[in-house]
Formats: C-alpha cells, structure tokens, sequence
C-alpha cells in the first residue's frame, strides 16, 4: 500500500508550507496584511499536521523506499523589495498547489478504503489549503502591477 507515501508527503508538506508561511510572514513586516494571513495559515497548516498524525498511526508515513523526488522544498529565505514579495508569494502558492493536489490524491484514497474519518480530514483540509491558494492568487494579482512595472 502507498497511501503512507502520500500521507508521509502530506506530513512534510504541511510543516514546510507553515515553515515558509511564517518565513514569509517574518521578512516582510511592512505589509500588514501578507504577515497577519501568513501567520494565520501557517498556524492552519500546524492544524492539518495534528490531523493526519491518527492517520499516519494507522497507514504509516514515509515507508521505506519512497520515492526521494516525492517532495517540495520550502523558502531557504525571503527577498527583497515588491519583486522579492510577489516571487515569495508565487513560491507559496506553488507549495499550496502541490499540497492541494496531494489532499486530492489523498482523499481519493481514502473514498477508495471507506476510510470515512480520514475522508473527513481530507474535505476540511483540502478546502483550508484551497482558501490559502484563492487568497495567494488574489494577492499577487493586485502586488503584480506595481512590482512588474515599476523599478524598486
């Protein structure tokens, strides 16, 4: 059974995906509103970290012999300026979109056990994870503009 691959991927990807909220959220103080929603989502992926561990108990979590390029780095460190921002928001939403689609693959796994507690997990992770990825999306449409097209 693989599912402890993913469920193991899950694990690591929520506490990287915290790791970068928070760096994030660290190095650009000055944008109120990117450290509060950094903070906040950070403590959301601590959230669904908790969640998968009764999971990860009863499938296991990175078996031995996982695939080694089944991961996602985090941010080594924030940068500068409107550019830094939008390139450290684009990170985060690449990191939000991969967890997405491994809560996806996760919860089809789960329908196919009729595992109705992990279902469970997965509909309320999954939907967290997919606000994260809109409220990205939206932030970097309106930090575009004025990174792409004025000089720093």
């Amino acid at each position: 059974m693989h599912l402890s691959s993913y469920l193991g991927l899950l694990e690591t990807g929520c506490a990287t995906l915290a790791k970068s909220y928070r760096q994030v959220a660290e190095g650009h103080p000055e944008e109120a509103d990117v450290k509060r929603i950094c903070e906040q989502f950070a403590a959301q992926c601590d959230h669904h970290e908790e969640l998968l561990r009764p999971f990860t108990q009863r499938y296991g979590s990175h078996p031995s012999g996982e695939p080694e390029r089944l991961h996602a780095d985090g941010l080594s460190q924030t940068r500068s300026g409107g550019l830094g921002l939008l390139r450290d928001l684009h990170d985060l939403y690449l990191l939000a979109s991969y967890l997405d689609m491994a809560w996806t693959l996760v919860g089809q796994a789960a329908k196919g056990a009729r595992d109705h507690e992990l279902i469970q997990t997965v509909e309320q992770c999954a939907k967290q994870t997919e606000a994260q990825q809109k409220w990205l999306t939206t932030r970097l449409k309106a930090a575009a503009p004025q990174a792409l097209l004025v000089a720093d």
